[in-house]
Parts: structure tokens; sequence; C-alpha cells
């Protein structure tokens, strides 16, 4: 099937040859098989599922948590005549209505979507209907629960394959150690032949490593952009208001310079973007949100003005400079500050035994055969844990085999006619009209919407729930009315039935602890990857299982530059009021009562507890961020919240 695959290359994509690695991949997936394709950022892995997506029958469903990557690849697919569309909720319902019909008409051959997508049971029903040819699974390392950036939704994508009878998988990375690309076939069921890694030493890349003091970094970095031939550049930090800051420095330099992270508006983003891309000398100064997908081969610089939280983030990142094979530079300038807002992030996501204790017990309450079903926000909220957090938790018990995971719903429904209701209703028999009728009374009208709660009307009207709920659909598909679905719910069921929680919180806690253990640990690889004696490049690509047989010669490293430490603010013995965290612990004992909230609170780590409660706005959020989170708990758990002689 070669022959065919180079024609469709060639006249579909106007490439004349495959890169390293994609013509193995291809023909896997044409062969039946399913496969994984490590390869480097810009190493092509679109291809492998665009090609074999017009060699075969089917639908193609692509996911990815990278809309910007959706946006790009659709555009450039439909300007092809390629008939390929997302649904994701930035999606207009007509646009997501329209592109629903093409899938039932089987007239669409690639459909991306993100994987929180398959949360969604009018989905998963529709792709139920719909032969799936291939399933391709972008940033595949989220589902590795020790990769660097585990999704519990990833986790779940290889049993929604079967589930859906996809007939073969293709897993995509750039960045996959030999431990994850183990996870990933055995979750995926992919031989070890079809498990294609091409290597991640970059030869045009110049690493270089720089150690500087916070408060010179700005300068150096000005320095560095104005001594440099111009060039498209990208400067990564890790907080937004980073981003603010450094890209008005740059700007008010006289540099071209514009700044880019997820608290900005999408149409914002979306300018900032197309105007870098235009661009073959301006500078985005953008957090991690920014570079997942983007298709730009000239970018000469990618500095990181903060510590990269870890090494396959770097290697994503670093990687997206100079991807048409001409010389690029990555530096990094290092600085021991950056290490404790990195460990926070890993400290921040670390639930307290006793929340755990509570989601367990609510969770496994109703004993063996006992099914239920949670809104995770507000299981969040009242357990105070993040909302990932929690669905991590309870991806830990289904992997226990605790519980197993049904099919998600919608408690609720708005919807709203199009013209008019009788209209609506006319458009049906006498029956069906008296029922949606019925339907509809149930409901609670607003000025505009109606919401309606389907569990509820179906045991008002002594009717399946599913009817109320195809009802809806068949509404909306026939274009009568506009439905939004609100109240996620995920349902479950318990398996193992137990009195004593104890086990399971115990488990579920040092589980956790491990992954704090092991995210603390990768920065710590970082730290030692810029520290480093012998040569840069040769640890980074052996940290993915690559060997080099000598030295690059071109790192700092290699040029006798060597970085004994990173300099560091020195920080004075912390001495907090403790009267004044005191009364603000006994004003908000749910969101600081633990010595792991207060912490948290202290390094400026937001919680729901602490959000609801909007502590954000206290004096006392964040004074100790400079602090590593560890010496932090240490001091809470040393000293009592509440003054001596007070009492609680």
């Amino acid at each position: 099937m070669s022959d065919a695959a180079r024609r469709v290359l060639t006249a579909r994509f106007g490439f004349a040859e495959f890169r390293p690695g994609q013509e193995r991949v291809i023909d896997a997936l044409v062969a039946g098989r399913s496969a994984l394709a490590v390869f480097p950022t810009g190493g092509g892995k679109s291809l492998c599922y665009q090609v074999p997506a017009l060699l075969l029958e089917g639908l193609t469903v692509v996911v990815s948590p990278l809309i910007a990557l959706m946006k790009d690849q659709i555009d450039d697919l439909t300007a092809r005549g390629i008939a390929a569309a997302r649904l994701d909720s930035s999606v207009p319902f007509d646009e997501a209505r329209a592109v629903t019909e093409q899938i039932r008409s089987g007239e669409l051959r690639l459909l991306y979507v993100a994987p929180e997508r398959f949360n969604n049971e009018r989905f998963l029903a529709l792709l139920h209907r719909t032969p799936i040819a291939l399933f391709a699974v972008d940033e595949a390392h989220c589902i590795s629960e020790w990769g660097h950036n585990f999704r519990p939704d990833y986790l779940k994508l290889a049993r929604r394959a079967r589930e859906l009878g996809a007939e073969r998988v293709l897993a995509l990375t750039a960045t996959a150690t030999p431990t994850v690309v183990g996870d990933i076939t055995r979750e995926f069921g992919i031989a070890e032949d079809d498990a294609v890694v091409t290597g991640f030493h970059r030869p045009n890349l110049t690493l270089l490593t720089t150690a500087v003091a916070a408060a010179h970094r700005p300068a150096l970095l000005l320095q560095r952009l104005q001594e440099r031939p111009p060039g498209s550049t990208i400067v990564y930090v890790t907080f937004q208001r980073q981003a603010e800051d450094v890209a008005r420095m740059l700007a008010a330099a006289g540099l071209e310079a514009r700044a880019y992270h997820a608290g900005m508006e999408a149409d914002d983003r979306a300018r900032v973007q197309e105007w870098w891309a235009a661009s073959d000398r301006a500078i985005v100064v953008a957090t991690i949100a920014f570079g997942m997908g983007i298709n730009k081969a000239d970018v000469r610089y990618v500095y990181h003005a903060a510590l990269p939280k870890s090494i396959e983030s770097y290697a994503q990142e670093m990687g997206r400079a100079g991807r048409d094979g001409a010389p690029a530079v990555c530096e990094v300038l290092a600085c021991g500050d950056d290490v404790p807002a990195l460990e926070n992030f890993a400290y921040g996501d670390t639930p307290t035994d006793e929340a755990i204790a509570g989601v367990v017990a609510d969770v496994l309450s109703g004993g063996g055969g006992a099914t239920f079903d949670v809104a995770e926000h507000a299981l969040a909220a009242m357990h105070d844990i993040r909302p990932l957090v929690l669905r991590t938790l309870l991806t830990y018990l289904e992997l226990d085999s605790y519980v197993h995971q049904g099919t998600p719903f919608y408690a609720g429904y708005r919807v709203r006619p199009i013209v008019d209701w009788p209209t609506v209703l006319s458009a049906f028999d006498a029956d069906r009209a008296a029922f949606l009728r019925a339907v509809l009374a149930e409901g609670r009208e607003g000025r505009t919407w109606t919401s309606l709660v389907p569990a509820d009307i179906a045991q008002s009207l002594a009717v399946d729930r599913a009817r109320i709920v195809a009802a809806i659909d068949h509404l909306g598909e026939r274009g009568l009315i506009v439905a939004e679905a609100s109240e996620a719910r995920q349902r479950y069921t318990v398996l193992r039935a137990t009195d004593d929680h104890g086990a399971a919180v115990v488990a579920l806690a040092d589980r956790f602890r491990r992954r704090e253990a092991a995210e603390t640990a990768r920065i710590a690889s970082v730290v030692g990857l810029i520290c480093a004696r012998t040569c840069q490049v040769a640890m980074l690509v052996g940290y993915f299982g690559e060997e080099l047989a000598e030295g690059c010669a071109k790192c700092t490293a290699c040029l006798g530059q060597v970085i004994d430490h990173l300099p560091a603010t020195p920080r004075e013995p912390i001495g907090l009021d403790r009267g004044a965290l005191g009364a603000l612990t006994d004003a908000h004992p749910l969101a600081l009562g633990h010595p792991r909230q207060r912490a948290r609170f202290l390094c400026g780590i937001t919680s729901p507890a602490a959000t609801r409660a909007r502590l954000a706005r206290d004096p006392l959020f964040g004074a100790l961020r400079p602090y590593p989170f560890a010496e932090v708990l240490d001091w809470c758990v040393s000293q009592p919240a509440t003054p001596p002689g007070r009492p609680r």
C-alpha cells in the first residue's frame, strides 16, 4: 500500500517523500494494525493520520487537547479539498449541527475532538453509530500516569476506542521516555514492532544555558535579543503576569513583542498568534499555552526566561525552533528562584488525607453493586480538591477496581425554539406533539429558555429518561430548537463493598505523594541538566532512551562554560504574623483548617474552598510565595494556627 500512500502524499499534500518514520507508521495502519509514532516536534506526526484518513473507509477521529492545532489543520485540510471538522466547546451551535450531519452522512473524513468530548453522551451515541476506521490520539504521553502531563481523561481513551469499535489506533507524541512508551503500547495494544521512535537529536539547534539572578534576567534577555540577528522568537515564562511584564519591557525597548497566555480572550490570542506567524522577526512572550501544534518552521530563537517544569517540557518547547532545518538558538536563562514556583504546582495538586477520606466515603458509601452519579465540580468543591485532581482520584479508584465508570450524562438541558413552540409542535402528529407538550410543561420556563431536568421529567411522566433525551436530540437534529446541555454528571457502579475505607485512603494518599515526588524530581532533573559538566544534548536525548556517540560541540557544557549553581535571592527565616493567620483560619476553617491548606494559601496556590471564600484578596495570600512549599508546610505544621490562649 506504500504506492497508494505516496500518491496521496504527493497529490493531496504536495510532498515528494515521507519524513523518517512516517511511511512505517502509515504502512502499519493501512495493514490494519495499531501504531505509535514518537517523533520530535515538527517531525510530521499529523501526516501519519491525515494520509490514512484518505485511504481507509470510515471516519478518522483525532483526539487532541490543542484547539490551535485543530483550527490550523482543519483550515489547511479544507483548503486542500479534504472534509475535516472539529467539535469543541467553542464551535457555534449551527456549525456543530452541520458537522453532526456530515458524520451521519459519511461525508466527513477527519473529525478533531478534545478528550473531554467523550464525556458527552450524545456524542458517544453518535460515534457508536459511525464506522471508525482510525482513532488517533495526539499528545499520547498524557495517558501515562507517570508521564509529565498525565490527564485522567486520556487514561480512558483506550477503553473508549475499544467500546466504539475503532478498527485501529494511532498514538502520537513528541516526548516519551522508554517507560511512557511502554505504558502507551500496553494501554492501546500496540505491538513493539509498530512503535516507531525516530530520535530526539536536532543537530541544527544550539542549546545554551546561562545562570542569572532574577533581578538581572530581564536586562540579560533584552541584551540577547538586541545583540543577535533578528528572527522569529518565542520567549517562555511561567506566569501570565510575567508574560505581560516582559512583553511590555521588550516593546518599550523598541522590539516587536507581544504577550500570549491562557488568561487572554480567545480572539486576542488568535490575533497575537496570527501576527507572530506572519512575521520573520516578531517576538511572542508566552506561557506554555503557546506553540502547541502551530506549524511555523522558521523560528530562530527560543528563550526560557524561567526554568522549564520538566525535561519533557523543555524538549517540546525548544523543539519549536529550527523546524526548517536551518540553525537556531535555544537558551535557558536559569535562576534558582524559579524552583519553588515550579514545585508549588506539584504540591498544590496533592489533596489532604482528610479530603481523600471524605471523597472515598461519599463514593463507596452505597456498598457493592450500588450505582450513583456525581457532579465532579460540586464534589471537588465540597472536599476542597481541584476538579482535575478529583478526576484523577476517581480514576485511581477505578484502576484499583473499587468502582466502574459508566457513560456520562447531563442532568439538565435548556432549550429554546428557533421560531416558537406552536410551530415546533405542529411538525409532529397528535401523539408526539402531546408528549412534547407534556415534557415542556414539566420544565421551568424563562423569558427565552426553558430548563429541563430529564430524570425528574421521566419520573413525573413515568417514562424512561432516555426517551426525554432522545426527544431533545431529535428536535435539535431537525433544526427546530437550540439545545444546550448543563450539569455534567458521571455515572459509577461500586464494585467492591467494604465498611473499612482505610486501605483505599492509604493507597490513594500514597499514590498522590508518589506523583508529587515524581513531579519535583522532574524539576530537579532540569536543574541537573542545566548544571551538567558533560554534553547537555547527550543528556537530553539520553533521557528519552537515545544515545549520542559523541558530544555535540555546541551546548554550554561542550563550550566549556560550566554552571556550578543557580543564583537565588537570599531568604530570611519565616517571620509571618501568626495572630493574623490564626484569625483568618478561625474565620475560614473549611479553607484553612489543615496545615497543607494554609501552606497552599501562603504560597499563593488557590483551591476551591479558598476561591469560594475569596481569600486571594487577603494580604496574606502568597505572602510566602518565594519559599519552598515543603518549608512552608513544615512551618504550618509546627506553628498552631491560633495563638496560645485563644480558643478555637
